[in-house]
């Protein structure tokens, strides 16, 4: 049996952040992953080759970049521990096979110019809209690294203002009818739209409408950017924090279960029978659907909602290629962004009819976006070599066969995936491909089950009725399991949601505010 302050499951990024503020509040801390190596959904791997640095889901930061432990260094993960961002002038581009392109630039000018090739209404209105996009970023984001409002006193405060009251109706709407309202032309409609569906966001489903309003402001006012070496450099150098701090790490440690005493979480038990007991409290990074699971005292009424918790329509067949020479796009390089969508479709309703697939178990690969990482960061792979990360939308539950059934059909539809990339890509032979991997839904299921549940790497669906103090149940919003006192939770299904947020420095301050330390203090203080 060891002894520490706080005890940590689940080396994921969100749970290193929370145990990196923690470490540095002067507590003992421990973090217990189970697979071999830390980082879960933030990792960087050679996983086919040596030398050939793969992402193996996250692969580009965007929401992390107005977090403060970011913009304000406060774990010194910039300026002390080695973390570098690579920030292309060019964000967000869409390509179509005739050589059709609508591109984001981080200069809100050139955007509009650009867009006003084809629609000069709607290089107006797209300005009017990235400006009060980025207007709004102030306000919404502040709340996205804390610990969330309840659900009713967000919407009284919304309610307050006409700004408020705007972003509440935004945030109801789905993302199609956000678009529908504010342009006219398709291009610029599946421009926007796609890009918010990388957030595993069906256009027309409604509480989507938000990503729709803020990532014009986010692409402008932050840019889009990938940790250099990798997304799993971030994860890198939250565990040289932790141990700078005097925290450990641990690995190959399964955890079968927070051991309660009294109400109270007091440690974590091991498969193995090896104990680690937390004085302070115990965070863990569990999925609501398999919190009975790890914690069979938490009152029946709130696992019951944990388990009605919505996963996300759809999920991705991953595709990780290494290449002898670096990609080229048909249409120049120079249109390599760091999110590239690639599409030959060019109206609303063809899109949408694709999406209907993924609803319906089936796979479209006409839902495609991806690149050659080494475009940007030529260390990924050995000198002019290149490493390929392509996503394609795939839903968990696969027609005909079931979720099963991807063992067996991932590569077929990973072929016609490539297929479609080829008709944008001029190098993306056989010849060039020197190896392959392919992860599919249930793949990303096995490599995180208390997590990326149904193949869920956002953890769960960003429904208006799962976010806020809502997310993802309003039993468990506040980051705290009821009648568990000291048990804390971290993950992508928790508040603000999936993707890199560095969300766990929410369920830091939650739990430095219950045990009456300052926050701002522990940030203040020397790295």
């Amino acid at each position: 049996m060891s002894q520490y302050d706080v005890v940590v499951m689940g080396g994921g990024h969100n749970g290193l952040v929370a145990a990196a503020y923690m470490a540095k509040a002067g507590k003992k801390v421990i973090v217990l992953e189970r697979k071999p190596h830390y980082g879960g959904g933030v990792s960087t791997r050679e996983l086919i080759q040596p030398g050939f640095w793969h992402d193996e889901h996250s692969n580009v930061h965007i929401m992390i970049q107005g977090n403060p432990m970011l913009r304000e260094d406060e774990l010194g993960l910039l300026g002390k521990f080695g973390l570098e961002y690579i920030y292309p002038e060019l964000p967000h581009a869409s390509i179509w096979d005739d050589g059709t392109m609508v591109r984001s630039w981080r200069d809100l000018d050139r955007t509009c110019e650009e867009i006003a090739g084809f629609s000069p209404k709607d290089a107006e209105a797209y300005r009017k809209f990235a400006t009060a996009s980025m207007a709004a970023l102030p306000m919404f984001m502040s709340g996205l690294y804390a610990p969330p409002f309840p659900m009713g006193a967000f919407v009284a405060m919304m309610d307050q203002s006409d700004e408020g009251r705007f972003l509440l109706d935004v945030m109801q709407r789905s993302a199609l009818d956000v678009v529908n309202q504010y342009f006219e032309s398709d291009l610029l409609r599946l421009h926007i739209v796609r890009m918010v569906t990388e957030n595993l966001q069906m256009p027309d489903e409604l509480g989507t409408g938000m990503g729709a309003f803020l990532m014009p402001g986010i692409i402008h006012a932050y840019g889009c950017s990938m940790p250099r070496g990798g997304s799993g450099q971030l994860s890198h150098s939250l565990v040289r924090a932790i141990e700078h701090f005097g925290g450990e790490v641990r690995c190959n440690a399964e955890v079968r279960r927070v051991i309660v005493a009294g109400g109270k979480a007091t440690g974590l038990e091991l498969v193995d029978g090896e104990t680690f007991m937390a004085k302070d409290g115990v965070i863990g990074a569990i999925h609501p659907h398999v919190l009975r699971k790890f914690v069979a005292e938490t009152p029946e009424p709130v696992l019951q909602r944990a388990e009605r918790v919505t996963q996300s329509t759809f999920s991705i067949n991953l595709t990780h290629l290494t290449l002898k020479e670096r990609l080229r796009l048909k249409v120049g390089n120079e249109t390599n962004a760091m999110m590239t969508e690639l599409m030959d479709f060019y109206t609303m309703r063809d899109m949408l009819l694709e999406y209907d697939k993924l609803r319906r178990g089936e796979v479209s690969e006409r839902l495609i976006a991806g690149g050659d990482n080494t475009i940007f960061d030529p260390s990924r792979a050995p000198e002019g070599a290149g490493v390929f990360y392509g996503v394609n939308f795939a839903p968990y539950d696969l027609w005909p066969g079931g979720p099963g059934s991807w063992d067996h059909r991932k590569e077929e539809i990973a072929d016609k995936a490539l297929a479609q990339y080829r008709k944008f890509y001029a190098n993306l032979d056989d010849a060039n491909i020197t190896g392959r991997l392919i992860r599919s839904p249930l793949d990303h299921e096995r490599d995180s089950p208390a997590s990326f549940l149904k193949g869920d790497i956002h953890g769960c669906a960003p429904f208006f009725y799962q976010s806020a103090g809502h997310r993802p149940t309003p039993d468990l919003g506040s980051l705290r399991v009821p009648q568990i006192e000291g048990l804390y939770l971290v993950g992508p299904f928790m508040h603000p949601g999936g993707g890199v947020f560095g969300a766990g420095r929410a369920t830091a301050i939650q739990m430095m505010d219950d045990l009456d330390i300052e926050f701002d203090k522990v940030c203040a203080g020397a790295v």
